[in-house]
């Protein structure tokens, strides 16, 4: 795995933006990321739909890079930890967890995290719904309204953008969408689809070029290895 950090402040915190669809808070020595779900895959397995185990198995593997790269002492997953009901990729999961002792689980709920409370019990997970509050920021699964006094951090929509090129080419990259009162994730796992379509007051765009971002206007996007 190939990482590449941009360090932003926001609210004189500083956080550390990847290309690895997360972020490290290093006051808190969290890693924050949103849309994990697991289960996915298991999920169309049990439809009928082949689909790979690795695309687990990459996701976590890239977890546990930047685990071990910060030395992250809490893990804040903004929502879709799980994709739908319980199945193989939980216990999985379980079984990954084991390895990171003393590290601090917190999910905001997301619309997909289904499975009872007993679930969240049994992998140690401390669960806020709908958001958690550590100053100065709002950790909430979907977009909400300015809320006075706090940053809001986000995620749900599954933010892209697409780079075209003078001969017609373009590539659709996850990113990081910025506003002034608002930061909304990139969906972790490689097992999503983009959301194109920006929104309302997005005030900045930076791509990630290795080694160095290149600096928009609009949206804060990163990919690794991009050649443009």
């Amino acid at each position: 795995m190939k990482l590449h950090t941009k360090d932003i402040i926001i609210k004189e915190e500083m956080l550390t933006l990847t290309n690895q669809r997360a972020l490290f808070w290093r006051a808190q020595q969290a890693l924050v990321l949103s849309d994990l779900h697991i289960g996915k895959s298991a999920h169309f397995r049990k439809s009928g739909i082949p689909i790979s185990d690795q695309v687990l198995q990459k996701d976590l593997e890239r977890l546990k890079a930047l685990i071990l790269h910060f030395n992250a002492r809490q893990l804040i997953i903004v929502g879709d930890l799980f994709h739908a009901e319980v199945n193989s990729d939980i216990q999985t999961f379980k079984t990954w967890l084991l390895q990171f002792e003393g590290l601090e689980l917190y999910l905001v709920i997301g619309n997909h995290d289904r499975v009872s409370n007993t679930i969240y019990e049994a992998l140690n997970i401390k669960i806020s719904n709908p958001a958690l509050e550590i100053l100065p920021f709002r950790f909430i699964h979907d977009k909400v309204k300015p809320v006075e006094a706090h940053f809001i951090i986000s995620g749900h929509t599954h933010p892209g953008v697409v780079i075209r090129g003078k001969a017609k080419q373009s590539i659709k990259l996850p990113c990081y969408q910025v506003t002034n009162f608002q930061l909304i994730l990139p969906a972790f796992s490689l097992f999503t689809g983009l959301n194109t379509k920006g929104g309302p007051n997005i005030v900045k765009i930076m791509l990630l070029q290795t080694p160095v971002f290149l600096k928009f206007n609009v949206l804060h996007a990163l990919k690794e290895n991009l050649q443009l």
